[in-house]
């Protein structure tokens, strides 16, 4: 027998309650500095308005303050390769409307040199027309939250179809049951709550050839103890481009879901030095701009956020949970790794377990790493793909106690 519509149903029930979440979260994203006109042309798809915050974000992820056209023209035509490594493939084509390899195959010809100096140049003013770049041709902080806004819809397209946006129950005995404990669905019944599945297998065993509304069921809510989470992200300078790109985006996706469900985040950008502290918060807004300007520089220091998670989280009686991401292993001090080991072993006294997500660490940064989680009673993720990164994020997530 083959029932009608199986995957259909799956994906109304997914869109029904995704719609939902997003109307929540939107609402909480207050946008003071961003003219109208522009948050509209986000929300309707505007394609050169959404380039414009995608070039903004990737500014942030580069680590650049400023659009100067005649610098950057100066660049690519001195040393492209170079331009390249400051300024990224994305930005190079977002700003010039050509691929990287063309240009280099190019940029010596005169006439093509002067089309590039002009596209920089409509680009940038087009910039200060739209008020994302001020008079010195910086970033502001209209230009913080069009490319806070992009890197919030681009996750949420991201991770939606991964299906990684289940519920979580803290576990935790209750006289409701968990989340494996089902009931009928009625008229009260929230359309994200369809155990999609379960009802499937339902309509199966009574043999129906398509799924009715007696064979939905509905996942029973578990009661939820309160968790208190902390997102570490390494801003060292090896982290610049895709790496803080994608850790970016796992911040959001943690922030989206754990706020959603009630939980408090904090967030800790660390490099060689503690360089944006968020306390445990609901607000949704000020974690996203915070976490989408930041810079990657400098060396590498995981004692700090050890450390200094011990002071940010609340003193009562919650789940108190570090994810702490990084690239390497710590660089910064007298004895890095000996001080990281003892923040550890601190933190955990306090009642707080520790989580690593480590991307592409070397056999020394995965024996430290092992030993961190080790002491803080978390896990340990080896992230091989960066956009796989989100999905860890929300794995360790849905897993803390």
């Amino acid at each position: 027998m083959i029932i009608r519509s199986r995957e259909e149903t799956e994906q109304a029930a997914a869109k029904l309650g995704n719609l939902e979440e997003i109307e929540e979260m939107s609402g909480k994203l207050e946008m003071q500095n961003l003219e109208p006109k522009l948050m509209h042309s986000v929300i309707e798809n505007d394609k050169e308005i959404i380039d414009e915050g995608k070039l903004i974000k990737e500014a942030y992820n580069q680590g650049l303050s400023n659009f100067i056209p005649d610098i950057m023209f100066e660049q690519l035509v001195k040393n492209f390769s170079m331009a390249k490594q400051i300024y990224g493939e994305t930005i190079i084509k977002l700003t010039t409307g050509y691929d990287a390899d063309y240009i280099e195959k190019n940029i010596k010809i005169p006439e093509f040199q002067k089309v590039i100096k002009k596209a920089i140049e409509e680009k940038v003013k087009k910039l200060k027309k739209d008020k994302v770049l001020d008079n010195e041709n910086s970033l502001n902080d209209a230009s913080l939250e069009l490319a806070s806004m992009i890197m919030y819809l681009e996750e949420l397209d991201n991770i939606t179809p991964k299906g990684i946006y289940g519920e979580k129950i803290h576990k935790k005995i209750s006289l409701y049951g968990d989340k494996e404990d089902y009931r009928n669905f009625t008229k009260d019944t929230r359309y994200r709550d369809i155990a999609v599945k379960h009802s499937v297998k339902t309509a199966i065993r009574r043999g129906h050839e398509k799924l009715e509304m007696v064979d939905l069921k509905a996942f029973e809510r578990g009661s939820k103890g309160k968790a208190v989470i902390i997102y570490a992200m390494d801003s060292s300078g090896s982290m610049k481009g895709k790496k803080i790109d994608s850790s970016k985006k796992a911040g959001i996706a943690l922030a989206f879901k754990a706020l959603k469900e009630k939980d408090e985040v904090g967030l800790i950008i660390f490099g060689d030095e503690l360089k944006a502290v968020i306390p445990p918060t609901q607000d949704f807004a000020r974690l996203l701009k915070e976490i989408t300007r930041i810079k990657a520089s400098k060396e590498t220091n995981i004692a700090l956020p050890l450390k200094k998670c011990i002071e940010l989280f609340p003193s009562e009686d919650v789940t108190k949970h570090l994810i702490l991401l990084t690239d390497a292993i710590p660089t910064v001090g007298e004895e890095p790794e000996k001080e990281t080991i003892n923040a550890a072993i601190e933190a955990r006294e306090k009642g707080i377990t520790i989580s690593l997500i480590g991307i592409n660490l070397d056999k020394k940064g995965k024996e430290l790493a092992k030993k961190i989680v080790d002491i803080g009673q978390g896990k340990l993720y080896i992230a091989k793909k960066l956009d796989e990164i989100d999905k860890i994020v929300l794995e360790d997530y849905y897993n803390i106690v």
